[in-house]
């Protein structure tokens, strides 16, 4: 019996569509390679994890070293280093509160360490209650926040919540700043102003004032790679600071670089009250966090929260190396200059395709949202199935994904090169004109 006979015997890949034909054995930077040795390119990262390639020596050799000394300890029932020290630099990366009096104590410094994205939305939503002593939620139309049954409760897109039900009362949802299809217009700034302008009537005419906390992904991924116009933050901070609401941002798919800053909230020139990360965080090893100021954090009292494998020495070893590769190979900045080449060659393909809707993204997560009327917009989800079918045949690793399904995800390694990622459009532009 062979892999993917194992695969449809043993493991349960009920809950997706298709898992793609292609039986992985190893990575390195961003490329992999099957079973047979065949070569492809990997233009999704494993859903925007290994932000620093695959198999990075530096990564793998701290991680290495790490578990040739301890594996686990619960890291909250005892004291270990790689996690004070991930701790430490992690808060370093944390958006910088303005200067003045005050402004340590309002510093991003405080984490709490999870396994996955959905168990870090879970405890940033915790901490959000406990501090604000409300029960209340805000999301967006379309956001994806995990598949545990809090996380869906506050995710916005029906795809991943289809009959999962009943989901947790109390949380209401506001107008996604999605200028593509906005019934505002896509003109950015109206739509700044008319989706901050729902959220707070959502607030006061869909929740009963308890809210503690909105939360948003600064670039939202699975609802397929949205881009917030920019002064759309801004504007719902000022809404959020006026009635005491908490900003929470998940960056668990847009940090570490993903959008050519280090965290996608940076765009957009706000503090959050909390920020939750994971995916890249470690390059590939299981972590999550969740980090706020120090007055927030201490609404947690004995017996609140607590995390087997959060925090495991391991994990947070390699999660130090990746902020280290991150920082000495520039990857940051990597993906601004690449995704800025990368959307101008596609919106090159958009003249010469008229399947293309939009391309849109910030560094390295990129959406192509095809259609089968541009007049319309009328998503067509089973392009973008044939469309990431052509792109593997030829060797490339593409997502789909979206409200609709019609998007493709390019979300590649930041260190891919620019000519893996010239190849990438020839072949895009050759499975396009296909049909």
């Amino acid at each position: 019996m062979n892999t993917r006979e194992k695969y449809q015997r043993y493991v349960n890949t009920n809950a997706l569509k298709k898992v793609q034909p292609v039986v992985i054995d190893r990575g390195e930077g961003a490329r992999v390679w099957d079973e047979n040795g065949r070569e492809y390119v990997d233009l999704f990262s494993g859903i925007a994890v290994v932000n620093t390639g695959h198999c990075h020596p530096e990564v793998i050799q701290a991680a290495t070293a790490q578990i040739e000394r301890l594996v686990h300890t619960n890291s909250y029932l005892y004291h270990n280093r790689p996690t004070a020290d991930f701790a430490e630099a992690l808060a370093g990366v944390m958006p910088s509160p303005p200067g003045g009096p005050g402004g340590a104590d309002k510093a991003l410094r405080v984490s709490f360490f999870g396994n996955s994205g959905a168990e870090a939305i879970e405890g940033a939503m915790r901490l959000a209650k406990q501090y604000t002593g409300r029960t209340e939620f805000v999301a967006l139309e379309m956001s994806f926040h995990g598949r545990s049954l809090a996380t869906l409760s506050v995710s916005g897109n029906w795809r991943r919540k289809k009959k999962g039900g009943p989901y947790l009362p109390g949380v209401a949802f506001a107008a996604v700043p999605y200028t593509y299809r906005s019934p505002y217009g896509s003109d950015p700034d109206t739509c700044a102003r008319e989706c901050a302008a729902d959220l707070e009537r959502v607030i006061d005419l869909h929740t009963s004032g308890n809210v503690a906390a909105f939360i948003a992904e600064p670039v939202m991924g699975e609802g397929g790679i949205l881009v917030p116009p920019p002064q759309y933050f801004q504007l719902v901070k000022e809404i959020l600071d006026a009635k005491g609401i908490l900003f929470i941002a998940d960056e668990v798919q847009s940090g570490f670089g993903r959008t050519g800053k280090m965290l996608a909230i940076e765009h957009y020139g706000v503090v959050p009250d909390i920020v939750v990360t994971a995916k890249g965080i470690a390059s590939g090893f299981p972590l999550s966090a969740f980090t706020t100021r120090d007055e927030i954090a201490k609404a947690f009292t004995p017996g609140d929260h607590l995390s087997t494998f959060g925090g495991n020495p391991v994990c947070c070893a390699a999660a130090l190396a990746t902020l280290d590769v991150i920082r000495k190979e520039k990857l940051v900045e990597q993906s601004e200059a690449k995704g800025k080449k990368l959307m101008e060659r596609l919106r090159g393909l958009a003249e010469n395709h008229a399947a293309i809707g939009e391309v849109r993204g910030l560094g390295l997560m990129i959406g192509v949202e095809l259609v089968s009327d541009r007049t319309k917009k009328t998503p067509d989800a089973a392009a973008a199935e044939r469309i990431q079918d052509r792109m593997l045949e030829a060797g490339f690793l593409l997502g789909v994904g979206g409200t609709y399904g019609n998007v493709l995800r390019v979300q590649p390694p930041l260190v891919i090169s620019e000519e893996a990622l010239e190849r990438a459009v020839g072949v895009l532009d050759r499975a396009l004109a296909a049909g």
